[in-house]
């Protein structure tokens, strides 16, 4: 998992994504979770790389499972 700084959103362990979990973008498998206030957010690798930046402030959680491609 990637390591954030204090102002970015807590990493947590949650419910694990499963190949039915697609992309909010893409519809590519999910690996990221993103928790806002308003909901949750799904994003393959890429997106979750590609919005992190834009997100980390507004999210509550990211639970990151995109090492798994590397196993």
């Amino acid at each position: 998992m990637t390591q954030l700084t204090s102002e970015s959103p807590e990493i947590v362990t949650a419910q694990p994504l499963t190949v039915a979990d697609r992309c909010d973008s893409c519809g590519a498998q999910a690996y990221v979770r993103v928790t806002l206030a308003t909901g949750e957010l799904l994003f393959c690798a890429h997106h979750g790389t590609k919005f992190r930046e834009k997100l980390s402030g507004q999210a509550l959680a990211w639970h990151d499972e995109s090492s798994r491609l590397h196993d």
